[in-house]
């Protein structure tokens, strides 16, 4: 008996043991301030990574939150070169997953700060996995379908079929009724290819067929007016010959490449901006053709031509650049106003809500209508985010100011903004 209570102690004692170290390892990571460590990952590391994303680097959120060894994470972001250096297998194999690209030394961040880093995307990325109540998916506004239309075609012509037949019956009653009555009904002697103009005429003295024909032609004329009118200026589907046969289908869906690279000003401005040629540079100062192609690009060569560039020498001549002339697909009136940081910042949308499938695009064309009743109903539909936003924050304040009686001012509403009036 004194042999099990014995041993029962020691493995008490190795319980609260193993259970004070895991506190301790807890507590540790608790201490990680997730908000230090999203101004850190900002201001260092979004040139290459997204959290959610490929861009130069992998996705941070799922490659974080997948590798569980914090210590080695530590020393890798501070210091891969030296933790490669010193033979860690493990190092040697996430510089050949990725291609033996090699990654900055960030050798300035203290532990504690690559610390508040990993929490930051780990607690980002669990907050992007976590379902979002709304929106389930993208707003389409959409005419009458086919079914519908066809089904009214076919009432037009039942309806044009019951008039001729009930006006036959009416007819072989008339001459029944008179023949009931004595009279004598003569019958007319049609003679094919004669007397066509008379047949036109007793048709058109029939009312009821008359009223039948212009009725269906005045809905006719109608919806064909309202359908034109509706439709003016929507160019769904539009699709220019652009100068340079540039493939979003290649860039953006096989490579993976975020929209953000090439169009950098969708984040923090009103226009989305298009890439100067020397963003295209970057990858085809080295990349000349396709995969396993023999023969360099003709559609790269173009942007060689356009900047004056000569591959053999690697060396630019200015005398020999000029502007690519792309031609402008998603076009609104000057009447509307848009801003695509409030959409991708506030909105939290993907460039695919407007642009659709952008990465199925071997050549851009206009995807979503662009109508007002489209974007009312985007509107309507989409959950905005108010967490961390300055703007619902500062509103917020003086919804309080308000209940509280005191003054506000247009100032306080964001009344001295540049883009309230200059647009």
């Amino acid at each position: 008996m004194r042999s099990f209570s014995f041993i029962f102690k020691q493995f008490s004692r190795s319980v609260l043991l193993i259970t004070g170290f895991a506190f301790l390892v807890s507590s540790a990571h608790a201490q990680a301030d997730a908000a230090k460590g999203e101004a850190l990952f900002k201001a260092n590391c979004t040139a290459c990574h997204k959290i959610d994303q490929q861009l130069v680097g992998p996705a941070l959120g799922p490659t974080i939150t997948d590798e569980k060894d914090d210590k080695f994470l530590v020393k890798w972001i501070q210091n891969n070169q030296a933790l490669m250096a010193s033979g860690d297998q493990k190092a040697k194999g996430v510089y050949n997953k990725y291609n033996q690209a090699a990654m900055t030394v960030f050798s300035q961040l203290s532990e504690a700060d690559v610390m508040n880093i990993i929490t930051y995307a780990r607690t980002e990325w669990k907050t992007m996995q976590a379902p979002k109540p709304g929106v389930t998916g993208t707003p389409v506004a959409t005419g009458p379908s086919n079914v519908l239309v066809f089904l009214l075609i076919g009432i037009v012509l039942l309806a044009f079929v019951i008039i001729i037949v009930l006006n036959k019956v009416t007819s072989t009653l008339e001459r029944l009724l008179l023949k009931n009555k004595g009279l004598f009904v003569e019958e007319e002697v049609k003679v094919a290819g004669v007397d066509r103009v008379a047949q036109v005429k007793n048709l058109l003295k029939n009312k009821k067929l008359v009223f039948f024909v212009l009725l269906v032609g005045t809905l006719a004329l109608g919806s064909w007016t309202w359908e034109s009118l509706w439709n003016t200026n929507v160019h769904t589907g539009y699709q220019p010959v652009q100068p340079i046969k540039y493939s979003h289908e290649l860039h953006a869906g096989i490579m993976k490449i975020d929209c953000q690279y090439c169009h950098s000003g969708a984040y923090k401005s009103k226009n989305a901006s298009i890439p100067s040629l020397n963003i295209c540079m970057n990858c085809h100062k080295v990349i000349d053709r396709g995969l396993n192609a023999k023969e360099p690009s003709v559609e790269i060569k173009k942007i060689y031509d356009a900047l004056g560039y000569d591959p053999a020498t690697q060396k630019y001549d200015s005398t020999k650049a000029r502007p690519i002339q792309w031609i402008r697909i998603h076009n609104l009136p000057d009447l509307a106003y848009f801003n695509h940081s409030q959409h991708t910042k506030v909105g939290n949308l993907k460039c695919q809500t407007c642009h659709g499938p952008i990465q199925e695009m071997k050549e851009v064309y206009q995807y979503s209508p662009l109508t007002m009743k489209w974007c009312i109903q985007c509107h309507k539909r989409t959950n905005v985010d108010f967490k961390g936003n300055a703007y619902y924050t500062n509103l917020e304040q003086v919804h309080k100011l308000l209940s509280e009686n005191k003054k506000v001012t247009a100032a306080m509403m964001g009344g001295i903004e540049c883009g309230k009036c200059h647009y």
